[in-house]
């Protein structure tokens, strides 16, 4: 998200633009289901916790997550004038082993073991439905191999953001379990047995406080179930990251 503030036009080639192509792509080379990554983002503006699919996202707070909620739109047409089933599963706060080297947890990570100061917006009072890559795979996997259908009740007098008359649906992937950021960091701190230095900072545009998964369709139509506590999950990328650089 932070760079799309930075760079709002790399987000429109590949969010809008790309997706474009691979929409395209799977209309014409008869793709049974297409399942793909959008966010939690695109929650934007909405405070009613937890967050649900059924619930109206139409007040983005940045352009990433405008970019995420376009997805699931351009996605919906191809369902609706192609039939092609599409899922999109709107990942919260994604964290582990292999990512990026612009994440939070490893920025954090590199700052503590070269005792630097790490940054903590809005002053440590976020709070985020972290989720562990493994548990994110899973979801993924579940939901791959059965494409969407139609919703026979949608009525566009009430709709359902959710689902669709056509074979579109959206679900989220989360842990079910906000968890303050300091006591994200917290956990780091003991994997890594250091303490970190802290420069408090007021929260970023585009930010917003809170994030909280409601997965209950996904539990009620997949059998999901997160399972990684963050204490583990975060030992786990502290075990992985101490052995990739040798720290």
């Amino acid at each position: 998200m932070r760079y799309s503030l930075e760079n709002p036009l790399s987000y429109i080639d590949s969010n809008l633009v790309g997706f474009g192509h691979i929409l395209e792509g799977c209309r014409h080379n008869g793709v049974e289901h297409l399942v793909y990554a959008s966010s939690s983002s695109v929650y934007g503006a909405n405070t009613s916790m937890p967050f649900s699919v059924h619930d109206n996202v139409d007040h983005p707070l940045s352009l990433y997550a405008a970019t995420k909620k376009a997805n699931e739109l351009m996605a919906h047409t191809y369902s609706h004038l192609y039939d092609l089933p599409t899922t999109g599963l709107r990942f919260f706060t994604v964290y582990g082993p292999w990512d990026r080297p612009d994440m939070a947890l490893q920025k954090f990570a590199q700052a503590i073991v070269k005792n630097e100061t790490i940054k903590v917006f809005n002053h440590g009072n976020h709070r985020r439905d972290f989720t562990y890559i493994d548990d994110i795979v899973e979801g993924v996997i579940r939901v791959l191999n059965r494409p969407a259908s139609p919703n026979p009740d949608w009525s566009s007098d009430k709709p359902d953001s959710g689902t669709s008359m056509a074979p579109w649906r959206v679900y989220n992937i989360g842990n079910n379990r906000p968890v303050n950021l300091l006591d994200y960091i917290g956990a780091l701190e003991k994997a890594l047995g250091k303490e970190a230095k802290k420069e408090f900072l007021p929260i970023q545009p585009g930010d917003v406080p809170d994030t909280w998964a409601d997965v209950d369709d996904l539990i009620a139509e997949f059998d999901y179930q997160s399972s990684m506590t963050i204490e583990q999950g975060v030992a786990s990328f502290a075990d992985w990251f101490q052995d990739y650089y040798k720290k």
